[in-house]
């Protein structure tokens, strides 16, 4: 069973993309949405069943005040609940070390709970930057990612670079604790970490493979391992009777 993070429509109802059920689904899992219901005993009950968890994608920015920043002018809207959601979600996760899949403003939650900072708007701090906000259709790759040799991602992928799909204006400034760049763009936007520790499957990644899974063998890989890491847990907390 894995848990999805929702996203917040119009401040009023909870939604989330049909793709991200259809991949877990696909990859052999059991798709649970995970209304933004930022009470801690809640989602301690909630992730007490689930085996793994997606952090979902938003269309919100991850509040600066969380790793320390003002708000820049290019900052987009930020919405409590979902802050609150993935810091406690993250949180419970590292404690339970349940497997994890981050995607794009989940990876951003993710480097921010470990301690990490963010770029508010690559488009205004970076010099010369590729177009990371590529529009419709976002099932379409956009631009390439070279994979560090040795990760997770790179054992997915069929060659040392990817193109995958862009959907985002933020992007990882200082790395958390623990974790470890694992994908670059050509402009030196970080477009995935994994957790450097052994054993734990933690990974994030900037780009959204769940739009394009139907058709991609790389974005299929990662939500087959995320549901093998699970299996993977599962049984060494049986073996340690948790």
């Amino acid at each position: 069973m894995i848990g999805i993070t929702s996203q917040l429509e119009g401040g009023k109802d909870f939604r989330l993309s049909r793709a991200y059920s259809e991949a877990i689904e696909s990859a052999g899992g059991v798709p649970v949405h995970i209304p933004l219901i930022p009470r801690r005993s809640y989602l301690e009950a909630v992730m007490a069943r689930l085996d793994g968890v997606v952090l979902s994608g938003s269309n919100s920015d991850l509040d600066p005040d969380y790793y320390g920043a003002e708000p820049q002018p290019a900052l987009g809207s930020v919405v409590p609940e979902r802050d609150r959601t993935d810091m406690s979600l993250l949180d419970i996760a590292e404690e339970t070390s349940k497997p994890l899949l981050a995607i794009c403003f989940g990876m951003q939650s993710l480097n921010v709970s470990r301690g990490g900072s963010l770029i508010q708007d690559i488009g205004s701090q970076i010099t010369t930057p590729l177009k990371h906000e590529q529009g419709e259709r976002l099932d379409r790759p956009s631009h390439y990612v070279l994979l560090e040799p040795g990760s997770l991602l790179a054992s997915m992928a069929f060659g040392d670079s990817v193109k995958v799909n862009s959907a985002h204006h933020q992007a990882i400034a200082r790395i958390g604790a623990d974790l470890r760049v694992t994908a670059r763009a050509s402009d030196g936007v970080i477009e995935a970490v994994e957790d450097a520790r052994p054993g734990r499957f933690v990974i994030g990644v900037q780009w959204h493979p769940e739009a394009g899974f139907a058709d991609d063998n790389f974005s299929q890989a990662i939500f087959r391992r995320l549901i093998e890491a699970t299996l993977v847990q599962r049984e060494l907390d049986d073996v340690a009777g948790i």
